[in-house]
């Protein structure tokens, strides 16, 4: 497993108040951030996006970065601001991951697609994405219960796939081989968003958590919720099955956080 990694250089100033912090990330994973603040109203901000953020017990506030998966390697400016003035100014110093090659053999048909599979499959890709920005009432912290099956991790997060040979997208998810018929479970709570067939991830549910954060399970033999339901954590939602372009039973499991293809083991 891997595993996230973050330091932190505190900088404090003449009046305790002012403070910079450095943070690390791997390609793909989710960097929990804080800083010091009496502000009730903080916001945080990376990448051009506003990210989750808390304030603790302890004063201080805590939030959530998700570094995408072919994000390149560098320092990048991160801000804390009260909606009026910056707070702070941090850095985030993203990592270049470490991914193995995934080579997979399948029929043709799944590799290869007439006009009419080829439609149905960018349809089925569309709704499924349309998931990733719909707004789900719920502010969940950045984490996950427990993977969402039981099995052996068959092909990790961010593998460069070939199909029959042929390059195609990094493997943004996990997955993890089973047998059949093995429950799946959701490893935090909320609304199902997309629950159906789709040809090349076979039968799929996706849910919407809140604060940005959706998990996406592929390939299961059969679906235990429907669109709309509200599910709760370690609530069955499916079977493992090999639905779609899969070469034996197992789950897929993708998280994407603010749109961003992170680890689901760095949510762990």
């Amino acid at each position: 497993m891997r595993y996230l990694i973050y330091s932190l250089l505190l900088i404090t100033g003449m009046t305790g108040t002012a403070q910079a912090a450095a943070w690390q990330a791997i390609q793909g994973d989710v960097v929990t951030v804080e800083t010091a603040s009496e502000s009730s109203n903080l916001r945080l901000w990376c990448f051009g996006k506003r990210w989750p953020a808390k304030k603790q017990a302890d004063g201080k506030w805590r939030g959530w970065i998700g570094v995408d998966l072919k994000t390149k390697p560098g320092e990048l400016p991160i801000e804390w601001s009260d909606g009026k003035q910056v707070i702070a100014r941090d850095t985030l110093m993203v990592i270049k991951g470490e991914f193995r090659i995934s080579h997979i053999q399948v029929k043709k048909k799944m590799a290869e697609f007439d006009a009419p599979t080829l439609a149905r499959i960018r349809k089925e890709v569309k709704a499924l994405k349309a998931t990733y920005v719909e707004p789900v009432t719920a502010t969940p912290d950045i984490r996950m219960f427990g993977k969402p099956t039981e099995g052996i991790e068959s092909t990790p997060f961010g593998a460069q796939r070939y199909v029959n040979g042929a390059a195609r997208s990094p493997h943004s998810g996990i997955d993890i081989a089973a047998a059949a018929g093995t429950a799946i479970k959701t490893p935090l709570a909320g609304k199902v968003l997309f629950a159906g067939e789709m040809y090349l991830n076979g039968n799929t549910v996706a849910i919407g958590h809140g604060n940005g954060l959706v998990s996406v399970f592929s390939h299961m033999r059969k679906i235990h919720v429907t669109k709309g339901a509200w599910v709760e954590t370690h609530q069955l939602i499916g079977e493992v099955g090999a639905t779609g372009r899969a070469t034996g039973p197992h789950l897929h499991w993708g998280v994407r956080f603010n749109m961003a293809r992170v680890n689901p083991e760095s949510l762990l």
